[in-house]
């Protein structure tokens, strides 16, 4: 069983969609045993992280997200509240991933936010299985997690490379959304599902 941590922050339904198609059992919830309990873990998120970080506190899970030892999917801002901080609110994250989030400057050659398919590479997990060096994903977001130690995917924007998605032991991230990534969402999806 899949729980997806229900903390109002969006994207619920194409995650539910998504794990729909693949077969997967899942229950939405708040409720720590159940989370506790889950053979995986998905934290998703859209929107501000500072206002992301404050629902998910309201719920009196970051100590126990914190503790999980199953595998645990953060997507997007999901994969942000997972890192140390972020430049949006400022805020301070659950501190897993080694990374700190910045914003997208202004530039006339790269819209903010940076929104639609781009390429991933440097694909360095299991995570990642099957999925060919350049796969387009789908993105969404103003804000990007630097690069770090964990890091094991990467994609350029407005000439930036950063972290598209990080690891560390069993807490995996991804900045792009693999719910909405067509057939290669499904295969990263499908590989988290088997780790």
């Amino acid at each position: 069983m899949i729980a997806i941590i229900d903390y109002d922050a969006g994207n619920i339904c194409s995650v539910k969609n998504a794990l729909e198609r693949l077969g997967a059992s899942y229950v939405l919830t708040a409720d720590p045993a159940a989370i506790k309990a889950a053979d995986k873990v998905i934290l998703p998120g859209v929107g501000n992280a500072a206002e992301a970080m404050g629902s998910l506190e309201a719920t009196g899970l970051t100590g126990l997200i914190r503790s999980l030892r199953q595998p645990v999917l953060g997507i997007c801002v999901g994969l942000q509240l997972m890192c140390r901080s972020s430049e949006e609110g400022p805020v301070e994250g659950l501190g897993l991933l080694d990374c700190r989030i910045r914003r997208f400057p202004a530039q006339a050659d790269a819209k903010v936010p940076h929104m639609g398919w781009n390429q991933i590479g440097n694909l360095d997990s299991k995570l990642f299985r099957e999925v060919p060096e350049g796969s387009y994903v789908y993105f969404v977001h103003s804000y990007y997690p630097d690069l770090c130690p964990d890091t094991i995917a990467t994609c350029h924007h407005g000439g930036i490379l950063f972290s598209a998605a990080l690891r560390w032991e069993n807490f995996y991230g991804t900045q792009f959304h693999p719910e909405k990534s067509g057939g290669v969402g499904s295969q990263i999806l499908q590989n988290f599902l088997v780790l």
